[in-house]
């Protein structure tokens, strides 16, 4: 009997520690994710000695966090299973016991380890932190290479792509906390979006964010600068890569200022120079690289597009700043865009305006005309009609013709100068699309 009572005396002391170390730890990882950069440098003034430690949780705040879950974890299952050890020595019907320990040991993780700790960690982040730090500092030298290959082992058997230094870091809490000020009206819903976004651009590829190459605008190596100033006035962009023998050959990058300043310098280059010869070299990025890298990318060696290439090193697209800071505060329009056009707006008996979204079917019906299989296999609107018919994306001026009509690409809106309305003309005869630079 007696050895009964010392040996269940062992059992209770020994989950109250680790119980009340479980809650300290989780009074300690809210702690240090209530901490500000005021309050850690409020810290090192009054404790030098602890700059060290803080200087390394705010450059890697993941390390200790993780750290502190898994021993935090390990406590609370260590606790549980002692529980359940003694209930089954204390009665002989073993159902009972696991039901009285799940009953009694999810109470006490809420309550007196999550509740309980964590309100004291956020209430008193400045004085519980100091221990808190010693303690995780101690346990990341001695567990966090166990964390990381943990990490690794569930990145691994997790679907889609993980999380280097794993989801426990601050950034859901931070996005709770976003949230609830923006609920609380503190924060503006645009504001929080924005907030949003700017988390999502590590996790964002260039080829989500990408003009893919179908949608791409560009000039052959070979034409003059006539032709160059002409496509960008008509397509309305100051920046147009140029190509050799077809697309997945990109040569440099024509800037409209540098052929507009050749031919005010000389007039004659228009016609005596070619667009080649007044290249600035491309930027190529992988489609793999992430948006918040490549940002930091542009800032840094000042560069506003790059060319995006896949892992057979052909031309996926190309991406500008822009793509990435709409991606941020959302699609920028500029004065000249407008609402969107009328699906059909006759201007007389045979002339029209359409949008250039409107479906190939409806206009075949609208317009009393057919098309082929051929013509209009993989492709739904109009636009998409003309791009075909083209070889290449359409800027105002392209002309191609349909049996009775002749279609010409009008006005480019957005950002991305996408075709927004065709002009459609009665014609007599059909001839071959033309797409003059």
């Amino acid at each position: 009997m007696i050895e009964k009572l010392k040996s269940a005396s062992v059992f209770i002391i020994t989950i109250i520690i680790l119980l009340v170390f479980a809650g300290f730890l989780a009074g300690s990882e809210s702690a240090l994710t209530s901490l500000s950069r005021l309050l850690i440098e409020q810290i090192v003034d009054a404790k030098p000695n602890y700059a060290k430690r803080f200087s390394g949780f705010t450059e890697n705040p993941a390390r200790y966090l993780n750290v502190l879950l898994l021993v935090r974890k390990s406590c609370e299952l260590t606790a549980t299973v002692l529980v359940a050890a003694a209930f089954i020595e204390i009665t002989d019907n073993k159902a009972l016991a696991l039901t009285q320990t799940i009953v009694l040991m999810v109470a006490i993780s809420y309550v007196i380890v999550g509740v309980g700790p964590r309100t004291l960690g956020k209430q008193n982040a400045l004085s519980w932190s100091k221990s808190a730090i010693i303690t995780a500092d101690l346990l990341s030298k001695l567990l966090g290479p166990l964390t990381n290959l943990l990490i690794a082992v569930g990145n691994a058997i997790t679907p889609g792509k993980g999380f280097k230094t794993g989801p426990f870091s601050t950034e859901a809490e931070f996005r709770d906390l976003v949230d609830q000020a923006s609920e609380s009206g503190f924060v503006e819903e645009s504001e929080r979006e924005m907030i949003h976004s700017v988390f999502d651009l590590g996790e964002t590829m260039v080829r989500e964010l990408m003009v893919p190459r179908t949608e791409m605008v560009w000039i052959e190596s070979g034409k003059n600068l006539r032709q160059g100033l002409s496509l960008a006035l008509r397509s309305g962009f100051t920046r147009i890569p140029v190509i050799s023998e077809n697309l997945d050959n990109v040569v440099g990058i024509a800037y409209v200022k540098d052929l507009a300043r050749r031919v005010h310098e000389n007039h004659d280059a228009e016609q005596s120079e070619n667009v080649e010869e007044h290249l600035r070299k491309a930027t190529y990025v992988p489609e793999t690289k992430t948006a918040d890298e490549l940002l930091k990318q542009m800032q840094r060696d000042q560069i506003h597009m790059a060319i995006v290439v896949d892992e057979y090193g052909g031309t996926a697209g190309l991406i500008t700043i822009e793509d990435i800071l709409e991606e941020i505060v959302g699609e920028i329009a500029d004065e000249y865009d407008d609402d969107e056009a009328e699906e059909v707006e006759w201007i007389d008996k045979e002339i029209a305006r359409i949008s250039a979204r409107l479906h190939v079917e409806d206009f075949a019906e609208k317009f009393e005309t057919s098309f082929t299989v051929e013509e209009i296999e993989d492709v739904d609107t109009i636009g998409g009609l003309i791009a075909k018919h083209l070889g290449r994306v359409p800027i105002p001026g392209s002309t191609i013709t349909v049996p009775g009509w002749k279609l010409t690409a009008e006005r480019p809106v957005g950002r991305r100068h996408r075709i927004a309305t065709v002009l459609v003309e009665k014609i007599a005869e059909t001839s071959q699309a033309t797409d003059q630079l």
